[in-house]
């Protein structure tokens, strides 16, 4: 097996572009199992730092954000949907009805690697705010997701209850935005190479082989 690949990816729980990519990075590192070893580490980024916690009805979010008219919104979901179904990615936009503050999903995550279950609970709370529609500012709703994730429900009502993790948050987006990433997903493969937006399985696996092989 070749060296290791480090993957930090930078990105969001409300972000659907970054659960495309998410989908695509796994299916590449699957691709290449017993060829490769990824070590992926997911690093926070808000979105919406400023979000209340009762959050934004996403239509109106997305107009107001970016200038969209409610065509222009309306399409942008149809192209993520048929983004998803082609990675095996299932979007329920209907019942994604708003978008939430994430700051609070992000300190379960920091904690969760810690714990060596971050992957999995990353993966966990893109689905259930894609496809189910759950709130990840909501706790109880966080702490049954990261039960899902095989994590101590104990721990975690403590660490949400808390302000646990919050710098190490609050520093690690600090840094990334110091360091001229400003939207997401970004993937930083090895500490030195940036690959930014959403791309496919195939995009993934080369940039992969040819990081492995140098």
């Amino acid at each position: 097996m070749s060296a290791t690949v480090t993957i930090d990816f930078v990105s969001d729980v409300v972000c659907p572009w970054c659960a495309l990519g998410a989908t695509a990075l796994e299916q590449a590192i699957a691709n290449l199992a017993g060829e490769i070893a990824v070590a992926l580490t997911y690093k926070p980024f808000e979105l919406n730092p400023d979000m209340p916690a009762e959050g934004e009805p996403a239509v109106q979010h997305l107009m107001r954000k970016y200038g969209r008219s409610a065509a222009d919104v309306a399409a942008g979901k149809r192209m993520q949907i048929e983004r998803g179904q082609a990675l095996g990615f299932a979007f329920d936009l209907e019942k994604r009805t708003h978008f939430y503050n994430t700051f609070d999903a992000h300190r379960l995550l920091t904690w969760a690697a810690q714990e060596g279950r971050q992957v999995a609970l990353k993966k966990i709370l893109l689905r259930a705010y894609f496809r189910d529609g759950d709130n990840p500012n909501d706790h109880p709703t966080l702490v049954r997701l990261a039960r899902e994730a095989g994590l101590d429900t104990a721990r975690a009502t403590e660490v949400l209850a808390s302000d646990q993790f919050a710098h190490d948050v609050r520093q690690a987006q600090a840094f990334y935005r110091q360091h001229g990433i400003n939207s997401v997903p970004a993937l930083i493969f090895n500490g030195t190479h940036l690959v930014s937006g959403s791309q496919s399985v195939e995009y993934y696996e080369q940039v992969l082989k040819q990081l492995a092989a140098a």
